[in-house]
């Protein structure tokens, strides 16, 4: 069930994600829990700070769904992490499928449309199945960390986003690890032997599809490998999909 504009207001949301500054992070998500239940959903890329957030929630006994967008155009190591995943937090992963196939999406667009056209790839492959899937939810549970890129610097933990605005539809939009950087997260996944993805080990900071990513550089962004050649750092879900307001 989508949120309704008459469950909070603007007004409360700023409030609330100015209160969620100096919160921890499982204070936050048992906030979320507790008033909008399985109503409420992580959505997951397997990056790091994701992984911290899945864990805290399992360790609170938050039961919170989980789901991934599989683009069908993941790296094998992507796909035997999402099982790692399931096994070690004892949770099943939902993961969301493009209505066009690979095949259908080349006989209707020409092939390797990541090459040509790559928005147009993001949107076919990830923001219409995310779109689709949060028309189910009141809150959008995000990993994004403003440190990632100069896009997310300005990230609030709480945010009122319009992420359909032909229909007028809003959703909650938690960013909780917004304010942890990068060390952090790391030492956190070590501490607790959470899983992860060992492209990370090979230079790997910020993993999408496999055209579409390279290895980087310390002295890079973290997500500098996405979309090299092109002027893109963002697939379309945390941008054109809507906006915060």
């Amino acid at each position: 069930m989508s949120l309704r504009l008459d469950e909070i207001t603007p007004e409360e949301v700023r409030t609330l994600a100015d209160k969620f500054e100096t919160r921890a992070l499982e204070d936050v998500l048992r906030w979320t829990w507790d008033r909008f239940g399985p109503r409420a959903a992580i959505g997951t890329s397997f990056q790091g700070a994701g992984l911290v957030m899945i864990h805290h929630a399992v360790k609170a006994g938050l039961p919170f769904p989980v789901f991934t967008l599989d683009t069908q155009l993941l790296f094998p190591e992507t796909y035997e992490l999402q099982r790692r995943l399931e096994n070690f937090f004892e949770i099943k992963i939902e993961s969301l499928i493009p209505e066009l196939s690979l095949e259908e999406q080349a006989k209707d667009f020409g092939p390797e449309l990541w090459k040509s056209r790559p928005d147009t790839c993001c949107s076919i492959r990830k923001v219409e199945p995310l779109q689709k899937k949060l028309t189910q939810l009141a809150v959008w549970i995000t990993g994004i960390r403003r440190q990632q890129s100069d896009t997310r610097e300005s990230t609030r933990i709480l945010e009122l986003y319009h992420f359909d605005i032909l229909n007028d539809r809003y959703i909650l939009k938690l960013n909780p690890m917004a304010p942890w950087d990068r060390d952090r997260v790391w030492a956190y996944l070590r501490e607790h032997k959470i899983p992860y993805n060992p492209l990370q080990d090979r230079g790997y900071r910020s993993i999408g599809c496999y055209p579409c990513t390279r290895a980087t550089s310390d002295a890079e962004s973290e997500r500098a490998g996405r979309w090299t050649g092109f002027d893109k750092s963002e697939c379309g879900i945390h941008t054109f999909l809507g906006q915060s307001i």
